[in-house]
């Protein structure tokens, strides 16, 4: 388990094992996103969006522009119940 100290400007260190863990360098963002009262998660957030590319498989036929608009719309619709 990795620890730091918080300055008196509330700056962190991140220690290294946890840099090269989330693959971070110089100048590279990271988010903190709150997951309950008492937990952050730390997220890197030096992802190119290159990277994402094959993530989500092509669909097996091609989606209009309308039916994206309805499909949208529709989540929004179940949202707002």
């Amino acid at each position: 388990m990795s620890t730091a100290t918080i300055t008196s400007k509330g700056q962190v260190t991140i220690p290294k094992e946890v840099r090269e863990a989330l693959a971070l360098n110089t100048g590279d963002r990271i988010e903190f996103i709150q997951i309950n009262n008492e937990r952050f998660e730390i997220v890197a957030v030096n992802k190119d969006v290159t990277a994402l590319k094959g993530l989500i498989k092509k669909p097996k036929k091609p989606v209009s522009i309308e039916e994206m608009n309805e499909a949208i719309a529709a989540q929004g619709d179940e949202c707002s119940d």
